[in-house]
């Protein structure tokens, strides 16, 4: 399949499907929640929470540099060029807006689907990442163990692929054929969160958002209460007026306006909804701009921001590196460099990087590298310090002279 087919399929505006897929009912919106409100993909993502989370992990995981790595003969690890530099060929997309669509299609339907790319030679020169609404998956019966994806075109027609020609990196999954979709499993939740939304639309539309209710104690004529409201307003409301005396040449009484015990139980469930997608998603409610609940400072927030690499990102980052490194020559491996999220702060490091030095575990110039710092000319910059109470490894045993003992107490 041409490169011209792909740069037009992303005009589409709607997905194909075939009248008897089922997730054709999905998109039409005729799956509803227990709230009674239908959920799928576009839906989903209007609650701020669910697309704070999903663009978070999104973006994070593609902040992180995608590297190709291979083992050279002293069993060490060095960079190496491929595909992997420019995912989508040199006029598609960055490999940061492949790595974060990858992890949208992943984290929300639970599969992302990579058309190979070929160049002439017939080698892997990028792959293409196609919806996964547009991927139907099924079990390839010549080949035991391998699939068969069927692609629906924009006209409607549908085009058909193997494991040769698409990669499928799986989510979670409970039949080894297709991972699970997160707006399919969290449906109710998500559901409940676009029925409070709707609500509270409503509540702002509909419902009395007055601070106060004003009463006099005789009758009055229409004309006299608006003059009434006038003249309160006036002298009450406004910066100008805060600490003056308002004199009102009527007697009324005044009452405070507040919310009832409903309303202040549909707010608290506002607040349970954003831990709800905090849950389904892997994301510490801190990150979702919630912290009442949490230090907003020290050590606390510092452990649950490395939790969310080992317990969250991880489990998305292995399996794509997994299945990229299949793509890759052999003796090459792709990988995410974590190094920047995990850095520390400027004092930790230096203190880190001095300790590293005094102990010989880094050289002076190697550390200078790492704070991105020139080089010393001195030739003991690059040399590895011997720790206080050390003594440096020689290569041959010095000699002794004659009448002394040597190392094993002979002379």
């Amino acid at each position: 399949m041409g490169w011209s087919f792909w740069r037009r399929s992303q005009k589409r505006s709607a997905p194909q499907y075939s009248i008897s897929d089922p997730r054709l009912a999905e998109y039409l919106g005729l799956v509803r929640s227990a709230a009674g409100v239908p959920v799928n993909e576009n839906t989903a993502l209007t609650l701020s929470a669910l697309y704070r989370a999903c663009s978070l992990i999104a973006g994070t995981v593609a902040s992180l540099s995608l590297r190709s790595l291979r083992t050279t003969s002293d069993d060490m690890r060095e960079q190496v060029k491929s595909w992997l530099d420019t995912p989508n060929g040199p006029e598609g997309m960055t490999q940061f807006e492949w790595v974060e669509t990858v992890v949208w299609h992943l984290v929300l339907q639970g599969n992302a689907f990579l058309l190979h790319l070929y160049n002439g030679a017939g080698a892997l020169a990028g792959a293409f990442p196609v919806h996964p609404n547009a991927v139907t998956v099924e079990w390839d019966e010549e080949r035991p163990g391998g699939k068969k994806f069927t692609v629906t075109l924009d006209d409607g027609s549908t085009r058909e692929y193997d494991a040769s020609t698409m990669t499928q990196i799986m989510g979670p999954s409970l039949d080894g054929l297709r991972g699970m979709s997160l707006v399919e499993r969290a449906r109710n939740g998500i559901g409940t969160g676009l029925a409070g939304d709707e609500s509270a639309a409503r509540m702002f539309r509909d419902g009395a958002l007055i601070s106060g209710l004003v009463t006099p104690d005789e009758d009055v004529t229409p004309d006299e209460a608006q003059e009434m409201k006038d003249d309160l307003q006036v002298k009450v409301l406004g910066a100008e007026n805060a600490g003056t005396i308002a004199f009102i040449n009527r007697k009324l009484k005044f009452e405070k306006w507040s919310l009832s015990a409903v309303d202040a139980q549909f707010l608290e469930s506002r607040q349970f909804q954003i831990e709800e997608i905090s849950r389904w998603t892997g994301v510490p409610p801190h990150l979702l701009m919630q912290t009442e609940k949490a230090t907003s400072w020290g050590t606390g927030i510092g452990e649950q921001n490395r939790g969310l690499r080992q317990f969250t990102l991880l489990g998305w980052t292995r399996r794509i590196e997994q299945r990229l490194s299949r793509l890759l020559p052999g003796g090459q491996i792709a990988e995410f460099d974590f190094a920047s999220l995990e850095r520390p702060s400027p004092e930790d490091e230096i203190n880190l990087l001095i300790a590293q030095v005094n102990a010989g575990l880094l050289t002076l110039n190697e550390a200078r590298r790492i704070r991105n710092m020139p080089p010393l000319s001195d030739p003991s910059a690059d040399l590895p310090r011997v720790p206080p109470g050390s003594v440096a490894p020689t290569a041959t045993p010095e000699p002794t002279q004659e009448g002394e003992p040597n190392g094993n107490g002979d002379v």
